[in-house]
């Protein structure tokens, strides 16, 4: 496989490359959307796309990169996914939606996931836990505050050590 992995936090997007590398597949590295246009040239196969670089829209630059690369598996990474951009994100094509942090294995299922025939109709929707839903909503408000924990605190309602105690718990896995 050659891996497009589109992320603008520098460690995860370095981590991640090095684990697919390990795995014995070739990885093109993007910390923002012009770069991974630029890449998209390079024809990769599979791609990993965050759903937010900095002040970009990653399904934009997935859009973009599908243009040139029409049969791109994809999988989107979000901190703070809804089901409406999950929805938007299946929509222009990935196959899956994966929170952060995700590490190889997890992206390599996803991939693997495309190959699979799809679900019956019949198979039942499983909403998030009120854990989940809260983590989910808590990490939108505080990316859409650049990560002030004052300001998200303020916004929420909330008191700031509340808030404070609550991001220092892990999330939740369901």
């Amino acid at each position: 496989m050659r891996i497009l992995i589109v992320e603008d936090h520098d460690l995860l997007r370095e981590r991640l490359g090095r684990a697919l590398q390990a795995r014995g597949h070739e990885v093109l590295l993007a910390a923002d959307g012009a770069t991974a246009r630029a890449h998209a040239a390079a024809e990769p196969t599979h791609a990993v796309v965050d759903l937010r670089l900095g002040e970009e829209d990653g399904l934009a630059v997935l859009a973009d990169v599908r243009e040139v690369v029409p049969d791109l598996v994809s999988v989107v990474l979000t901190g703070y996914g809804s089901i409406a951009t999950a929805v938007e994100a299946l929509r222009l094509g990935a196959v899956n939606v994966l929170q952060k942090p995700a590490d190889a294995d997890m992206v390599l299922a996803a991939f693997e996931k495309a190959d699979l025939p799809p679900l019956h109709e019949t198979s039942e929707y499983v909403p998030p836990t009120l854990a989940r839903a809260e983590w989910e909503h808590i990490q939108r408000v505080l990316a859409d505050c650049a990560g002030n924990v004052s300001e998200a605190a303020r916004r929420l309602g909330i008191h700031r050590r509340t808030l404070q105690r609550k991001l220092q718990k892990h999330p939740p896995r369901d």
